[in-house]
């Protein structure tokens, strides 16, 4: 094993400090990434900066602003690949979004989210294999995602509250894009005609959303009639967990206000 000295750590920390992202600093002093988390975690821990060390203001219990549009983006993609969890040893639940490596720019968008709905709340990445989990910790999770329950999310009911559900008329175009980008996928689909005897392929786009969960595929399709995009059920093993958008003109409002992962 690999022994850093106190001058890089001390040298990472002062980085870290001064506002530098982890991943940069492991880069810059080639320091595991690992290392350099711990290292932030426990110096926030030595001045008081753990999680749980104050005590941020809630939207739901001291009625603090509420970004609505960050919001929904970020229930879809907690709906989609989130997860609440309270390890023992930290005092606080945390969320993660789990983010697969090759969609940069969705953990920079996720991440954005975060700090925007929970802005006095640290923000970190985990790195896992193939993809990171942009994690936050707060007492308040629950209250702005009351989904949370034990078990898988399509083994319990899932249903907005109503408070909820007034964010997301307000703002259904960023529920639906945390969907697609957490569960979701734009493709390119092709097919062959026969034109004039000869046989041409054309290739069109298609927006796919795949989840297990009855109530959470129901909240997506609900939404996008409210918005006047036409889908359809595709099955998969006699079961339909895919939701297609293929028409022209849906997809064309897809690309608008979803477009792709990136």
């Amino acid at each position: 094993m690999r022994v850093h000295g106190t001058d890089v750590r001390q040298n990472a920390l002062t980085l870290l400090r001064g506002g530098a992202r982890n991943a940069d600093v492991a880069r810059r002093l080639n320091v595991p990434l690992g290392t350099v988390s711990y290292w932030l975690h426990m110096d926030r821990a030595k001045r008081g900066e753990c999680p749980g060390s104050r005590n941020p203001e809630c939207p739901r219990c001291d009625d603090r602003a509420l970004d609505g549009s960050a919001y929904a983006y970020l229930l879809g993609l907690y709906l989609g690949d989130g997860h609440i969890s309270h390890y023992s040893g930290h005092r606080v639940p945390n969320l993660m979004i789990t983010c697969g490596d090759a969609w940069p720019g969705l953990m920079d968008e996720a991440e954005r989210a975060i700090r925007t709905v929970f802005p006095e709340n640290g923000v970190c990445r985990v790195r896992r294999t193939g993809c990171h989990n942009v994690k936050v910790y707060s007492k308040h999770l629950t209250c702005l995602f009351p989904q949370h329950g034990a078990g898988k999310k399509h083994e319990r009911r899932i249903a907005l509250e109503d408070w909820q559900q007034a964010i997301v008329d307000r703002h259904p175009w960023e529920l639906v894009r945390g969907l697609v980008h957490s569960d979701g996928c734009r493709t390119m689909n092709w097919t062959t005609r026969l034109v004039g005897g000869e046989v041409k392929r054309y290739e069109y786009p298609r927006y796919w959303f795949t989840n297990t969960s009855d109530d959470i595929r129901q909240l997506y399709t609900d939404t996008l009639d409210t918005l006047g995009v036409e889908w359809k059920h595709c099955t998969r093993a006699g079961r339909p967990y895919n939701i297609s958008v293929a028409r022209r003109a849906s997809v064309a409002l897809m690309d608008t206000h979803v477009g792709p992962k990136y």
